[in-house]
């Protein structure tokens, strides 16, 4: 069936003049990376894709959502949709991240706090000195994981860091144009005194470095924390958590940090970026893996992988005992052999922590950044990156 909807997309696109980034192309990827990277992802514009992490988008001031087949058919049709309007919330987070605290802990944190539900019917936009801060490739990680707590689209508004990261690349305009479309950017980031439905803050600060623990990405605690005990939640949340904890082999009330892991998966839609693997090479160089776990490294796009091998972190990884892939999904969802076996613990840089996301109907994934998972795979289990390795090697 795969095949033959590959061999339709090509007779169409040969047939209407489509281009076509085949088997081969140097522009192949997970879309949510080669759409930034390629220029095609710009502010203000309305971005539908077949997959729920579209919502990566609306880093760059895009309102970008995912949707299903039927919708696919009806936006190639006629480039419309009928949506209900979304409510908006507004989430700062304020301060400096700390050392070793990645965007992939802010959303953890945001998830954790607000609930795998808490977004349903909303938008969310993020700002904040703590967002402002962050580069274009750590506020696609945040917008990313707006689906995982329910949240339709993620956005963050469009300023110098976006048209910086922009500019130059293939499908941005260019010359006169590219003024011009700066200038209509600017108009888009929200008015400082704009009403929303809902705010939220967090203190940057205060944010850990997130594991989860359970079987949803709400389901998470800093790396400092402990396993929550059924006994110690309200009556409405003890069965999901107690679900949870006999999926995951957990009796509750133990620390996260020293779960031994079997797996290593760096990668994805959510941190398969060139930056996320800088930040997990400077915590493998020079060191190994341990020997009881297997630990893969796959670049989200080729341009990131070849982008990543000419600054040698193809070697970094490869002599710490790392695999080094081509570029793809792989274990976020099982694509191809790259899958959990039984009970295995993955230590996942990915989004998702289903039960059998990962290919095993009883394999386990622990959600963390990138920077975590390879401090974890050197270890063998969970360890807090910025102890573990020393002070001035846990990678931001």
């Amino acid at each position: 069936m795969a095949e033959e909807m590959l061999a339709a997309l090509e007779r169409n696109c040969t047939e209407f003049g489509i281009p076509l980034h085949a088997l081969g192309s140097d522009r192949q990827g997970i879309v949510h990376v080669i759409g930034p990277e390629l220029g095609l992802t710009q502010p203000g514009l309305t971005i539908a894709c077949g997959d729920s992490h579209t919502s990566t988008h609306g880093a760059f001031g895009a309102i970008a959502f995912g949707i299903g087949t039927s919708q696919v058919r009806d936006v190639l049709a006629s480039q419309c949709l009928a949506l209900d309007p979304l409510k908006v919330r507004r989430i700062d987070v304020d301060g400096a991240l700390g050392r070793g605290v990645t965007a992939k802990d802010v959303i953890l944190e945001i998830i954790r706090r607000l609930g795998v539900n808490g977004g349903a019917g909303f938008a969310y936009e993020y700002g904040g000195s703590a967002v402002e801060a962050m580069s274009m490739e750590e506020r696609m990680t945040l917008c990313n994981m707006s689906i995982e707590g329910a949240a339709r689209a993620g956005y963050v508004n469009p300023d110098e860091t976006t048209y910086a990261y922009l500019k130059g690349r293939p499908f941005a305009p260019k010359g006169d144009a590219w003024d011009e479309a700066v200038e209509g950017w600017h108009s888009l980031a929200s008015d400082a005194g704009a009403a929303y439905d809902d705010r939220v803050r967090l203190d940057a600060p205060d944010i850990e470095p997130n594991v989860t623990w359970g079987i949803n990405p709400g389901q998470s605690v800093p790396v400092s924390g402990r396993v929550p005990r059924p006994a110690d939640l309200p009556d409405a949340e003890r069965a999901s958590v107690a679900e949870a904890l006999d999926y995951m082999g957990f009796s509750g009330g133990e620390t996260i940090a020293g779960t031994r892991i079997d797996v290593a998966f760096i990668g994805s839609c959510t941190n398969g970026r060139l930056s996320d693997l800088r930040a997990a090479a400077e915590v493998a160089r020079g060191r190994r893996v341990a020997p009881h776990v297997k630990a893969l490294v796959v670049p989200g796009s080729v341009a990131v992988k070849a982008a990543a091998e000419r600054e040698g972190l193809d070697e970094v990884f490869r002599a710490a005992g790392f695999e080094w892939r081509s570029a793809g999904c792989s274990m976020c969802l099982a694509m191809n052999p790259d899958r959990l076996e039984g009970r295995q613990v993955c230590a996942s840089s990915s989004n998702r922590n289903f039960k059998g996301r990962q290919g095993s109907p009883n394999g386990r994934t622990l959600l963390m950044s990138p920077a975590m998972v390879a401090a974890a795979a050197i270890a063998g289990e969970v360890v807090d990156v910025r102890t573990a390795l020393g002070p001035s090697e846990a990678s931001r």
